[in-house]
């Protein structure tokens, strides 16, 4: 059984590790700064739980993903405030040992309600071509593509957006 909290101050470490983890696989780890850093970026929980709200999912008691969720905040502080309807989910991941038990549906579905609950009428997030597990989970969810994020070196975010 899957339970979907937000994180405490301490588990905050935990998280990070857990979603870095995730991550891993679609970075080479011996390849550019920009990969390390950004899974460093990944790792840091602590550094954005201020700004943002950490959702961790736990198995068996142990934390196995993390999700973060801008409702107010931005994960980095420099980046435009979001719309007042909307609500945005940052680098949501699961353990590769704790996959297909339902952790990244039950963060989902635990980061839409507090969404709602703070009257956002509107999800969005950003994929990469890479992360196709998450594709399918999106659509089945009911997110709709939405028009991608070209970055400045030519890095594509897939857009996804969903009315709450």
């Amino acid at each position: 059984m899957i339970e979907v909290r937000e994180a405490f101050s301490g588990e905050l470490e935990a998280a990070g590790a857990a979603t870095a983890h995730a991550y891993e696989e679609f970075f080479d780890l011996g390849g550019p700064d920009e990969d390390l850093a950004y899974l460093a970026r990944i790792r840091d929980a602590a550094g954005r739980a201020a700004r943002t709200t950490i959702l961790v999912a736990l198995l068996d008691g142990a934390i196995v993903g993390s999700l973060t969720l801008e409702l107010d905040g931005r994960t980095d502080p420099r980046d435009d405030p979001l719309p007042a309807h909307r609500a945005h989910i940052r680098m949501l991941g699961v353990d590769p040992a704790a996959r297909t038990r339902g952790a990244g549906r039950a963060l989902m579905h635990a980061a839409e309600e507090r969404a709602r609950t703070a009257g956002k009428s509107e999800m969005t997030l950003h994929t990469t071509g890479l992360m196709e597990a998450a594709h399918g989970m999106y659509g089945a969810l009911g997110y709709e593509r939405v028009p991608d994020e070209i970055m400045p070196d030519g890095f594509v975010l897939m857009g996804y957006r969903k009315a709450l």
